[in-house]
């Protein structure tokens, strides 16, 4: 099964706001976020969160790492959960720390505010038109760590660098339910899975091997789509690793067919892969930023020939 919607997908696991920039919850004895999608949905995340939890409040919102619809209403979910405390890892931070990555992540979540209504749930009057704000830091999470929740319920932290350099996945063995975010690559509304890969592609397809190898019912990728039950998530993870080795080959055969030029390999593969798609998808801006560093990443790569 293929969950889409915002709800509940298991009894006290949730997803909240968005379903294109979740905020997952998973309620408790000590609840936890994940991650913060964007900032304009601030308000449907806290509704929705309230809705579950009542008066009580998350005690820690987990972050993979800091692009901007993963992050962008940390601020605001503070302010509104005073008692709650961020995590992630030690590389996030130090991005946070530098200004132009600030105003990147301002300015992405900016221009989100005009493509959010157009989403499915995203046609609220709950939107806010606040910008994003940086954030203060409680705790940092590392590879190995492991989160106590009570009851029995545990989140283990591991670093699954490749898409970025500071990317975490959270894996709650007690349910089974893995946070991959980009680290697993993403199903897109065309079908097709699309390799994330933004920093090192041998790092990417390490940490998904890793993932692929947890006991899994419950899947969250980082955007919309939720997989449930062993056989769906194990299919994901065997077409996704598929789908990285693919669109490395393709990047490589074309960065020889351009002679190395990085902007006409880019407009080929937006031809290919993304002007063909009529459904829901990435932001053009976002996603050409990511695809100029997969091709930049590989062209630097001597074996891409």
């Amino acid at each position: 099964m293929i969950v889409q919607e915002t709800g509940e997908v298991k009894e006290g696991f949730y997803i909240t706001g968005l379903a294109s920039y979740p905020v997952q919850l998973l309620d408790g004895m000590t609840p936890v976020l994940f991650d913060a999608g964007t900032t304009c949905a601030g308000e449907l995340y806290v509704e929705a969160i309230r809705e579950v939890l009542g008066k009580r409040e998350p005690a820690l919102l987990l972050i993979s790492h800091v692009h901007w619809d993963h992050c962008g209403a940390a601020s605001y979910l503070k302010k509104a959960f005073p008692s709650m405390k961020i995590a992630m890892s030690a590389k996030a931070a130090e991005v946070l720390k530098r200004p132009g990555a600030v105003k990147l992540i301002t300015n992405l979540n900016r221009s989100a505010r005009s493509i959010v209504p157009t989403l499915p749930g995203g046609n609220s009057p709950k939107l806010i038109d606040d910008d994003f704000e940086p954030f203060e830091i409680d705790r940092e999470v590392k590879d190995g760590d492991i989160i106590d929740l009570g009851e029995g319920l545990t989140v283990h932290a591991m670093a699954t660098p490749g898409h970025t350099r500071d990317h975490m996945s959270y894996y709650i063995p007690g349910e089974q339910i893995l946070l991959a975010a980009e680290a697993s690559g993403c199903l897109a509304g065309s079908g097709e899975i699309i390799p994330e890969f933004l920093s090192d592609y041998d790092a990417y397809f390490a940490s998904l091997q890793a993932l692929a190898r947890l006991p899994v019912r419950v899947l969250c990728q980082g955007h919309r789509m939720v997989f449930v039950g062993r056989k769906e998530v194990r299919s994901f993870f065997e077409r996704s690793a598929e789908s990285a080795i693919r669109f490395r080959a393709r990047i490589c055969d074309l960065l020889k067919a351009e002679e190395g030029a990085i902007e006409r390999v880019v407009r080929r593969i937006k031809e290919e892969q993304y002007d063909s798609i009529s459904g829901i998808k990435q932001p053009e801006i976002p996603y050409l930023l990511n695809l100029t560093a997969q091709v930049t990443h590989l062209a630097r790569k001597s074996d891409c020939s």
